[in-house]
């Protein structure tokens, strides 16, 4: 092979690494700017976003027998209080709280701008609350408070969702419980205990016993089974802390074997909300989360107990 040759294949062979390295500079760019990209997109939707976006609104119920209970949450400003609660929220629109009858269902739903309580299940949870105070330290009140608590957080949870189009990992509806159970949680102290045991309270009751039995077409519904939300509240709020809720465990409320990963369930839960979530919410406004909550709910646990 002459040099001629040789020196014209080795140019052209570096010609090729040439174009190789520049391809891959260029490979290399568009990836950091895809990756770029997006989290400029991020900040921006969060610069669209601001804090005091709840709305709320009682329809005035056609079913007579929901008058009292439309009177009541009036009277007590049950929605107002929801309102300041979830006011840290940034949201990129207003979301509305409202409650309204639904033609005799009991439900609730939510959609990208509202959320909606139906007078129904509302007094479904009235009907069904404790008799009398509980030996676990929760008293009747809060086994109304907790649920009624428990479902606005849950349909407010789809609606951010929505909103904020945050990613889910797994079924909707399972997400939608943590972040009620995390809000709930957030509360702190004896608030917590007394809402997470109201609301777990309203899931035992709707379990039959020791030995369940349900038609296989039950497990196909995106909820999951009372039960199972049961416990997976109870774990998330061991996980949380221990010692608050040491009893549910030693009591045996909630098994052993779950109560082991407990914690690294709610330190997963933490990840996630604070990855997700806490960027839109209003940190200032959040300080005084459970100064309004402790502020309001001594005197709608008195107004729950004279009825």
């Amino acid at each position: 092979m002459s040099a001629q040759i040789g020196n014209r294949i080795w140019h052209r062979g570096r010609q090729r690494d040439g174009i190789a390295s520049v391809r891959s500079v260029a490979a290399l760019a568009i990836a950091l700017l895809g990756c770029w990209i997006p989290a400029q997109d991020a900040v921006a939707a969060r610069l669209k976003t601001k804090p005091n976006q709840i709305r709320i609104q009682y329809v005035p119920p056609t079913d007579p027998q929901h008058q009292a209970l439309y009177s009541q949450m009036r009277e007590g400003r049950a929605l107002e209080d929801l309102q300041q609660l979830l006011s840290p929220l940034r949201l990129p629109d207003p979301l509305l709280l409202r409650v309204s009858g639904c033609e005799g269902i009991k439900n609730a739903w939510s959609g990208a701008g509202i959320v909606n309580i139906c007078y129904e299940l509302l007094a479904d949870i009235l009907q069904n609350a404790a008799e009398s105070d509980l030996p676990i330290g929760i008293s009747k009140a809060d086994t109304i408070i907790g649920p009624v608590l428990d479902v606005f957080l849950h349909e407010t949870a789809h609606s951010v969702f929505r909103m904020l189009k945050i990613p889910i990992l797994g079924r909707e509806e399972d997400a939608a419980d943590q972040f009620a159970a995390y809000l709930t949680l957030k509360l702190g102290g004896s608030e917590a205990r007394r809402m997470v045991l109201g609301t777990a309270y309203g899931y035992k009751r709707e379990v039959p016993g020791n030995e369940v039995s349900v038609p296989v077409r039950t497990l196909a519904d995106e909820h999951s089974l009372p039960a199972q939300r049961l416990y997976t509240l109870l774990c998330l709020a061991y996980g949380a802390d221990q010692k608050l809720f040491a009893d549910i465990v030693a009591k045996g409320f909630l098994p052993e074997e779950r109560a082991a990963g407990c914690a690294v369930e709610y330190g997963d839960l933490d990840f996630a909300m604070t990855k997700l979530i806490r960027p839109y919410v209003d940190m200032q406004l959040a300080k005084k989360f459970r100064v309004v909550w402790t502020r309001t709910i001594s005197a709608r646990r008195e107004r729950l107990l004279r009825r």
